[in-house]
């Protein structure tokens, strides 16, 4: 399922307190309350890793096409209704273990604000909408679709619980998204940025697992029941393994573009490894329970980011811009 990072302390002690539920609980019953609770339910600040839909377009130098465009766009918005459905499923599922939790009890289903009956139309909605309006953009996207669906569905059900799998099951999400663009495109998608996605993926997770566990050691905030399974080390090997098995991969794609267009994808390899390494030393801290808010607090990320960026962009638009520019001239 997505997930969100868990509350640091003394956030979890505001949102805990009798006056915060009071406040959170007065609006149950009210249209306003409804509509409130539905946007908060829906989970929008999540919706941003679904850009990753434009990878495939991006990569196959055809972002600029309108079409091509349009229908990643339209992938993204089936991405954001499938998983915000999943949401409402899982807080439907805990409705009343949440009710009895010092923060999720301000959850807007456990807090009343959805009605019950209102929370299972809205997810169904969202999830077979999700599903049913893929088919008209490509029958692959609706596979695709229908795969995170029953997949995110297993989560909710039971297989967050289980060590490794649920590790798993994160990181197949950026995967799923990675596919549903080419799909949604119909554009093909090179296996080893398929690899450089699904251990880049587990590296976060990893990372994430591993913040929450020395999030709780240091807090003694709650932490999800499948890390009870996990150790430090543990998790320190599982975000090693993969950070080496990511590098390896990308290297792999990076040669096999130079091979086929340009110099730059060999390049881009700089930046792409010190990003890697940089972003290990926030892991290594404990540091890196949102990836988001990992790379947007490092300025040093921030300028790797952009130069991998830059030259990507010069691999598969760079002869363009050059025939544009050699055109005004």
């Amino acid at each position: 399922m997505e997930e969100t990072t868990p509350e640091p302390a003394a956030d979890a002690d505001e949102r805990s307190s009798d006056s915060h539920h009071a406040k959170v609980t007065a609006a149950a019953g009210t249209p306003a309350g409804l509509v409130n609770g539905l946007v908060r339910e829906l989970r929008p600040k999540q919706w941003v890793k679904n850009v990753l839909v434009l990878a495939v377009p991006f990569l196959a130098g055809q972002i600029a096409v309108p079409n091509v465009l349009f229908d990643a766009a339209l992938a993204f918005v089936m991405f954001s209704m499938a998983a915000s459905g999943v949401y409402f499923i899982n807080d439907i599922l805990d409705v009343e273990s949440d009710r009895a939790h010092p923060t999720k009890r301000n959850r807007p289903i456990a807090a009343g604000l959805i009605p019950l009956p209102v929370a299972y139309v809205v997810s169904a909605v969202l999830l077979l909408g999700s599903v049913g309006l893929s088919v008209l953009i490509s029958p692959t996207l609706a596979v695709v679709m229908a795969v995170y669906v029953a997949v995110q569905l297993g989560y909710c059900f039971g297989l967050k619980h289980q060590p490794v799998i649920d590790m798993c099951i994160v990181s197949s999400g950026f995967l799923l998204r990675i596919i549903a663009g080419g799909a949604a495109a119909g554009l093909g998608i090179s296996q080893w940025f398929m690899l450089v996605t699904a251990f880049g993926s587990l590296f976060m997770v990893a990372g994430k697992r591993y913040a929450e566990m020395i999030l709780a050691q240091n807090t003694g905030a709650k932490i999800r029941k499948s890390l009870e399974a996990y150790s430090a080390s543990y998790l320190r090997f599982v975000w090693a393994i993969s950070a080496a098995i990511v590098i390896m991969t990308y290297s792999l794609w990076a040669y096999q573009q130079h091979e086929i267009s340009s110099i730059w994808s060999t390049v881009s390899i700089v930046p792409f490894v010190i990003a890697i390494l940089r972003y290990a030393v926030d892991v290594d801290k404990g540091k890196a329970g949102e990836p988001e808010e990992v790379v947007l607090g490092d300025k040093t990320l921030i300028v790797l980011g952009a130069a991998l960026a830059a030259c990507l962009f010069m691999v598969f638009y760079g002869d363009g811009v050059a025939g544009a520019l050699l055109g005004l001239t």
